[in-house]
């Protein structure tokens, strides 16, 4: 692992016990400048890991509750008439931000969900026809509870695609559930942690990663494992270009986090379940399994992409430059 990233998993594990997977991939989002859904129950730490990374980097944080009555405008702001200037003036919303936690993202309405896809795709805000640059990083971390149902409105497709990967918390082991108690017996962390990093670091991090090596053979690799999910009979709709591109561009952050200036196979097994199978539109997710265990829409998912990574041949080349 390299230096940048030692010290800045290091730091939000100051705070966060046993997350050490989460965090290195939220670092892997923020580096290629993609977007993280965190689906799981409440109060398994979601919140304080997305604050944590913020105040490590320095970063500007804002945390928006979405809710049914939520408008478009409550995120990107609204123009509002200054009786003192006698003129229109902007409002910036919550989204003028570096990091976004879009707190149960799934209970706004998809009118407000929308509102998001301009911002996480092309970092801008249109208001009334006037177009604002988001300034960089920009990154959304929105959350879902996977269980509840009642007054929810599930993210459509177009939205899911722009998430680079969906990730889940889970619970702590028991020896981590102590190590909890123990950290916040007399206060909370969060309130002492100082930076790391800057953004300048953080920017020129980014820049690096582009440059991290990726073999032909693993080109064909990415793109043999994203085809096959357009291939499964039980999937309707497979992965699109747009995340064989976000495969690559993770893979190349993950080496790069892990100290390697190439790619290697692992890169991409690791990833494929966090990037691809949030955006598969399976046929059916009903059926029980062999123990008689009801399967989510997540599971069978998951599923069908270890199914692919068993089956799609890998490379066993020399992948260094």
């Amino acid at each position: 692992m390299n230096t940048f990233s030692e010290k800045l998993i290091g730091n939000v594990n100051k705070v966060i016990v046993g997350k050490d997977r989460q965090i290195e991939l939220l670092l892997v989002s923020l580096l290629v400048g993609g977007h993280v859904l965190l689906e799981d129950v409440p109060g398994t730490g979601k919140t304080k890991t997305a604050r944590a990374l913020a105040q490590s980097l320095d970063l500007d944080f804002k945390r928006v509750q979405f809710t049914i009555d939520l408008l478009p405008s409550d995120l990107t702001g609204i123009n509002f008439f200054d009786r003192e200037a006698n003129r229109f003036v902007f409002r910036k919303g919550p989204v003028f931000t570096n990091i976004l936690l879009a707190d149960e993202i799934n209970r706004a309405t998809a009118r407000t969900q929308s509102s998001l896809l301009e911002c996480m795709e092309e970092k801008q805000v249109t208001v009334d026809g006037d177009t604002r640059k988001l300034e960089p990083p920009f990154l959304v971390i929105a959350t879902q509870n996977p269980i509840e149902s009642q007054g929810t409105f599930p993210l459509p497709e177009a939205q899911l695609d722009r998430f680079l990967m969906m990730l889940k918390m889970d619970y702590p082991t028991h020896d981590e559930s102590i190590a909890i108690l123990k950290r916040f017996a007399t206060d909370d962390p969060l309130d002492t942690l100082t930076p790391v990093a800057t953004k300048e670091e953080l920017a020129s991090m980014q820049e690096q990663v582009k440059n991290v090596f990726v073999s032909d053979l693993l080109y064909d690799y990415a793109a043999k494992i994203v085809e096959a999910t357009r291939e499964s009979s039980e999937v309707a709709i497979g992965a699109s270009p747009r995340a064989l591109l976000a495969f690559v561009s993770a893979a190349k952050a993950l080496a790069f986090v892990r100290g390697r200036n190439n790619c290697i196979p692992d890169d991409f097994k690791e990833l494929a379940t966090p990037i691809l199978a949030h955006r598969l539109t399976i046929r059916s997710h009903g059926s029980l399994t062999g123990t008689g265990k009801f399967l989510s829409k997540s599971e069978a998912s998951c599923n069908i992409i270890k199914g692919i990574l068993d089956n799609v041949p890998c490379p066993t080349e020399d992948f260094s430059k």
